[in-house]
C-alpha cells in the first residue's frame, strides 16, 4: 500500500507519467475488439427476455427434494408449445418457465406440477404476464434509457462543455454495449433488475469520467496562455492524477458486488441477485476502464482539432518541449527589503 501511495504521489506531481492519451489507438483497438464480440454475441445468442419482457408464465414450486427433470417432464406432459426454462433456485425451489398461455393451460400445468411433487396448488407461485404488458415494458425502460442519456448530457454541456458532453456519452455507449454484449454472450436472462444493473452502470461510469474531466478541466483553463504543454498532454496529467483514485474505487465497488455475483448468485442460487449483480459487476470494471482510456483521450482527440489547440501544439512543439512539467506550487511572496539607514 505504501508504495501505491508513493506511485500516486508521482503521478500526481508529474515525476511519473503513463501516456495514456497519446497511446489511444491502442484503447480503441482494445474496445473495437470487445465490441465485435459483443456484435457477434448479440447476432448469434440475442439477450434472453424475461417473461417481464416478453411475455409468458412462471411456475415456482417450493419443495426440497423437487429436481429439474422431474419439473420439465411434468410440464412437457402438458403439451405446452414453446421453449420451456427450467432453473433450480437455491436448494429447495425449482422455477419453470413457459411461453404465453391461457388460463386453461395454466390450470394444466400447475395441475402436472402439483401430481409430480405432491403438494398443493396453492403452494405453487404462479405468475402470468401477457405478450402487450411485455412490449409495454420494453418500451418504457427504452424510454427511461434515452431520456437519462438525454438529461446527461445536457448537465454536462452546462456544467463542463459540449465535448466533454460528447466524449461522456461515447463513454456510457460504449460501457452500455459491452455489458450487454457480454451479457447476451453469458446467456442470462434480462430481467427489470437487469435493467436497474444498467442504469446503475450508468450513473457510475459518469461519476468517475466527471472527476477525471474536473481535473482536465483545472489542467487545461489556461493551457493556450501558458504554452508549455499541449492539450493532450494537460488532459494527460490529468488521467494521471486520478488514475490511483479511480481504480481504488472501482475495486472497493467490485468486491461487495462480486460477492454477491459468486457467492449469493453462485452458491445461494439467487436469480434476481444473479441478473442485478452481473450486470453491476461487467458495468463497473468496464466503466473504470472507459473513465481512464476512452473519455480523455477521445475528448483530446475533439480539442486537439481546434485551431488554437493546432496552434498551441506547434509552438510547444518548436520549443522540443518533450516531457511535460509538473505542477508547480504557487510562488511564495517576497518581503521587501529594508534599507538601512546611512
Amino acid at each position: 500500500m505504501a508504495q501505491l501511495t508513493g506511485l500516486g504521489g508521482r503521478l500526481y506531481s508529474g515525476e511519473t507519467s503513463f501516456n495514456i492519451v497519446e497511446n489511444r489507438k491502442r484503447w480503441y483497438v482494445l474496445s473495437a475488439l470487445f465490441i465485435v464480440v459483443s456484435i457477434f454475441a448479440l447476432a448469434v445468442q440475442g439477450l434472453h427476455l424475461g417473461i417481464e419482457f416478453k411475455g409468458g408464465a412462471s411456475y415456482t414450486v417450493n419443495k426440497p427434494s423437487a429436481t429439474v427433470q422431474q419439473a420439465r417432464a411434468a410440464v412437457e406432459s402438458v403439451g405446452i408449445p414453446g421453449e420451456i426454462i427450467v432453473q433450480k433456485i437455491g436448494d429447495s425451489k425449482v422455477r419453470v418457465q413457459t411461453g404465453a398461455v391461457d388460463s386453461a393451460q395454466s390450470k394444466a400445468i400447475e395441475s402436472a406440477l402439483t401430481s409430480a411433487f405432491g403438494v398443493t396448488a396453492e403452494s405453487i407461485d404462479t405468475q402470468l404476464v401477457g405478450p402487450s404488458w411485455g412490449k409495454e415494458i420494453t418500451k418504457k425502460a427504452l424510454y427511461g434509457l434515452f431520456a437519462f442519456l438525454l438529461a446527461v448530457m445536457i448537465f454536462l454541456a452546462m456544467a463542463f462543455e459540449p465535448k466533454m458532453a460528447i466524449a461522456a456519452i461515447v463513454a456510457v455507449v460504449h460501457d452500455v454495449f459491452i455489458t450487454v454484449g457480454i451479457y447476451a454472450l453469458v446467456g442470462f436472462d434480462v430481467t427489470p433488475a437487469t435493467i436497474i444493473g444498467f442504469l446503475t452502470i450508468l450513473g457510475y461510469s459518469l461519476y468517475d469520467t466527471v472527476v477525471v474531466f474536473d481535473k482536465v478541466r483545472e489542467n487545461t483553463k489556461s493551457v493556450a496562455a501558458n504554452s508549455k504543454m499541449t492539450y493532450s498532454q494537460a488532459a494527460n496529467l490529468a488521467v494521471n492524477q486520478t488514475i490511483v483514485r479511480s481504480i481504488n474505487t472501482s475495486v472497493i465497488a467490485l468486491l461487495p458486488v462480486g460477492s454477491i455475483l459468486f457467492v449469493g448468485a453462485g452458491l445461494l442460487g439467487a436469480g434476481t441477485l444473479k441478473d442485478l449483480s452481473l450486470a453491476l459487476f461487467i458495468g463497473l470494471a468496464v466503466g473504470t476502464y472507459s473513465s481512464i482510456f476512452i473519455a480523455p483521450p477521445f475528448l483530446a482527440q475533439l480539442r486537439e482539432k481546434e485551431p488554437a489547440m493546432q496552434a498551441l501544439a506547434k509552438r510547444v512543439n518548436s520549443r522540443g518541449d518533450a516531457k511535460v512539467p509538473a505542477p508547480t506550487a504557487p510562488a511564495s511572496r517576497k518581503q521587501p527589503k529594508r534599507k538601512g539607514r546611512k
